[in-house]
């Protein structure tokens, strides 16, 4: 086929075939390096796979653990998407939302060893509460300001065989420190703080390595069975 568009085209005038069919064929080539680079590279780069708690004992919620940030990301767009749709608003997760919380669990991951949380100074402040989990706060952290970084709290909840398993982090801010309005927060209209006169703190969830069908930063999680 090539010596035939040859013979055609030098019959005509003396054109560099030859290198043309040579070049286009470097072009093709190249481009399928880089299509089979980019399959290989991206997966990797998209997402976080974070070191899983060795697994003990089966528990039912076992499988709405969000290990990696893929099936993070995954889960609360579909989820976020579903609730717009139901209520009719426009008020998902946005992109930079999504970010920040990326962030928390990065920050968080190292937590995932209950014992890395005490040495941490994590203390348990004898808060268990249904659909939620046991609560252990950083007291010196606790502060007029909202760090994504820096939850003051963070919730476990028990696996059949007794081991802490972290669910959510939460944040907590002085009532007498910012008495007329709730802190920042996270970017967007999602995020909304609970004023709990009980412990005199602005409190706020989010449930970045559990799934919650209610809504990241919903107060509960309907898959929390405390044990």
């Amino acid at each position: 086929m090539k010596m035939l568009f040859s013979t055609s085209f030098n019959c005509k005038k003396n054109y560099p075939v030859q290198s043309l069919f040579h070049t286009q064929r470097s072009g093709i080539f190249l481009v399928f390096t880089l299509i089979l680079f980019l399959s290989i590279s991206l997966p990797g780069c998209s997402k976080q796979q974070y070191e899983t708690p060795a697994k003990d004992g089966v528990d039912s919620t076992e499988s709405q653990a969000l290990n990696s940030d893929e099936q993070f990301l995954a889960s609360y767009r579909e989820n976020s998407q579903s609730q717009d749709k139901m209520r009719g608003t426009g008020n998902g997760l946005s992109f930079i939302t999504l970010s920040e919380l990326l962030r928390a669990r990065a920050a968080t991951a190292k937590y995932r060893d209950f014992e890395r949380a005490k040495a941490d100074s994590f203390a348990d402040i004898n808060v268990v509460v249904p659909n939620m989990g046991y609560h252990f706060m950083k007291s010196a952290i606790v502060d007029a300001k909202f760090e994504i970084t820096r939850p003051e709290i963070l919730v476990y909840n028990k696996r059949l065989n007794g081991k802490f398993e972290l669910v959510a982090v939460e944040y907590a801010v002085p009532i007498s420190l910012s008495p007329d309005k709730a802190p920042e927060g996270f970017t967007g209209s999602a995020d909304v703080w609970e004023r709990n006169t009980d412990f005199g703190l602005w409190l706020q969830h989010a449930w970045i390595w559990q799934f919650n069908p209610d809504g990241v930063f919903h107060d509960t999680n309907p898959l929390v069975q405390v044990h």
